[in-house]
């Protein structure tokens, strides 16, 4: 049975994908770990070991994985794209220290790594539609800059040393569960929190701003599933295109409205996001992690709108 690490365990991803790897290995085969201890979910500290972290700090983390006997490591520590933007040496600094030390690590310790890539590792002279799986990848914010940057080094450390580092870009993430951080796509997070609670919803991106898209529990299966295939399979590794589905503000606004008709949405430009929006692709072609390893997400828009009006309802009792 594995030993895993979760870095980053309140985070977004965080916090749903250290449960769901500990329905899949057991709960105490799974260290949740956090800068701040307690914005880890009650779950996750009374399920299963649980641990104080700095990853910008190599010994940290070193310490944990020889206490635990850890062999696989998800590192999920990074500042999201709109707040990197305003503090990019916080972002650089975060994102590539973390990123650093769990390959140094994972050299030393022989540990598997996950670390998570983006649709924000590309630019806007990368093709916008169906963007290939290798491509330019000339992104435009310090977010995509770390993510490049770590999938080369991904890579890097895979050819050089043999670390079973693995990754996928992820599009945005829609969560029922933990409220978005900052990303640009967290407006599609952001809407079904206002529908259920019966709000207005004022809209940071333009109309026609078309960007991928996927349900949570599709990315938690994506994460461990690329981490449980076999290795002889994969032709890439750093980065996989992965995504379930792609619209703009008016097709999700539409979508909700049909289990909300009194739903109303209006617009209020936020420069940063759209430049960072208008830089990404409008959807990518995830033909190689199909074939290389299976990958068939589970939701669409009708699907996941369902679910998330559903959960969100009971979480808030409307």
């Amino acid at each position: 049975m594995k030993r895993i690490l979760v870095l980053g365990s309140g985070g977004q991803i965080g916090s749903e994908l250290t449960m769901r790897l500990r329905e899949v290995y057991g709960d105490g085969n799974v260290v949740a770990t956090d800068i701040n201890p307690e914005r880890l979910t009650k779950e996750i500290q009374q399920t299963g070991p649980t641990a104080a972290c700095d990853a910008t700090k190599a010994e940290e983390i070193a310490a944990i994985v020889d206490k635990y006997k850890i062999d696989s490591i998800y590192n999920l520590v990074a500042i999201l794209s709109a707040t990197a933007e305003k503090n990019p040496m916080l972002g650089w600094n975060v994102g590539m220290g973390a990123l650093l030390n769990c390959l140094e690590i994972s050299r030393e310790k022989k540990c598997a790594l996950f670390t998570p890539s983006s649709i924000g590792a590309f630019g806007d002279t990368t093709p916008l539609n169906g963007t290939p799986q290798d491509t330019i990848q000339r992104p435009k914010t310090i977010y995509g800059v770390t993510k490049v940057t770590g999938e080369l080094l991904g890579d890097y450390y895979y050819e050089r040393f043999g670390v079973d580092a693995r990754s996928v870009r992820f599009p945005g993430l829609i969560s029922n569960v933990t409220p978005p951080g900052g990303g640009t796509t967290d407006y599609a997070v952001d809407i079904y929190y206002a529908a259920v609670k019966g709000e207005d919803f004022v809209c940071p991106l333009k109309p026609g701003t078309m960007l991928d898209m996927m349900y949570m529990p599709d990315a938690l299966d994506a994460a461990i599933n690329l981490m449980e295939a076999d290795p002889s399979k994969l032709v890439h590794r750093n980065s996989f295109n992965i995504t379930a589905m792609h619209f703009d503000p008016e097709e999700i606004y539409a979508e909700v409205r049909k289990h909300k008709p009194d739903f109303k949405m209006t617009y209020e430009f936020d420069a940063i996001r759209q430049k960072i929006a208008d830089s990404w692709p409008n959807w990518m072609d995830d033909s190689c992690a199909r074939e290389e390893w299976g990958f068939a997400p589970k939701y669409n828009l009708q699907t996941m709108t369902v679910d998330m009006l559903d959960k969100l309802s009971k979480k808030f009792g409307k």
